[in-house]
Formats: C-alpha cells, structure tokens, sequence
C-alpha cells in the first residue's frame, strides 16, 4: 500500500468509494452521490487552502482515500481543520485508515493548523470512532437526532485533537 497525494485522474475511484458510503451508509449525510467532477471542485477548494488531499493505493487502484478541510469558513476558525477518511467497500480491515489519517495528521502539523476535528455520522459508527480515538481524538460532545436518512435520525460525534501544543 502507498499514500500519495491525489491526482486529477483518481476522482472515478473516489467517486465510485465515496458513493457507496452515501448510498448505502450514514458516515456521510449526502443523500445523493455526487459526480466526479462535483468532487474534483471539491478537491480544488480543499488544495486553494494549503491542505492535504491523499489517496490510498493498492497495485495500482485506489483503495481509500482522506483530506483535511477548513472546519468552518468564518475566519476564527482559520487553524481548525476536519478531517475525512474513507475506505473501499471491499478494502476495510487493511490498515488503510490508519495510513491516510496519520499521514493527514503529519501533514497538518507542518502548517498553520492548531487543531484538527473529526465530525462523525452515526454514534454507532464504531469503526471510525474507534480510527480517531487510536489517533489520539478525544470525544468533545454528540449532536443527538441532527440528520435524518434512511427513514431514521441520525447523531453527530464530535471528536477533536491537537496537532500542536498542548495535547499533540
């Protein structure tokens, strides 16, 4: 397995990665998969702020994918970053997560970025609950009932790490 930085060819893959988990998951609350190219401008507004965008690649074939985006664009929040981390529906189990959000975490640290926050769809996500808890994430509150998809309501955790200073 590589970690690399992503290239404009790999948005297929990742739309293909990123779509399953809206069709069929609650990590995200998109409801409608969005197209290459809607996440290739993603990618672009990502890539204008200095961040890092990474892919995951086994044998060629990207396997997962994460990146790190301004938390909010209110300007306070400058030196906040969140995180995302997702995984091929067949590649879980890997490692895969571990790799991309070390190496996020790594790379945030070289830059202004203070804290990094992890926004999590499902209280019952354990898989990345437990990803950002191993990665030194401490759970700062849950949104209770703030999305609904697939007829039911959906929490919000919220996890959050230092990349620098106190608690890094």
């Amino acid at each position: 397995m590589i970690v690399r930085d992503v290239a404009e060819p790999d948005f297929p893959a990742i739309a293909e990665i990123y779509g399953h988990h809206v069709l069929t998951g609650l990590a995200s609350f998109e409801e409608t998969a969005p197209s290459p190219e809607e996440l290739t401008e993603r990618w672009r507004a990502v890539s204008s702020h200095g961040l890092p965008y990474l892919v995951a690649e086994i044998d060629g074939r990207v396997v997962g994918y994460g990146y790190a985006a301004p938390y909010r664009s209110r300007s306070a929040y400058r030196f906040t970053v969140e995180d995302s981390v997702y995984i091929a529906a067949d590649s879980g189990g890997l490692g895969l997560g571990s790799a991309l959000l070390a190496s996020l975490i790594e790379r945030c640290r070289t830059g202004p970025w203070q804290q990094m926050v992890a926004v999590i769809g499902d209280s019952e996500n354990h898989a990345s609950i437990g990803l950002h808890r191993k990665f030194g994430f401490r759970h700062v509150g849950t949104l209770q009932r703030v999305g609904f998809k697939f007829g039911r309501w959906i929490d919000s955790v919220l996890m959050q790490r230092a990349l620098r200073g106190e608690g890094a």
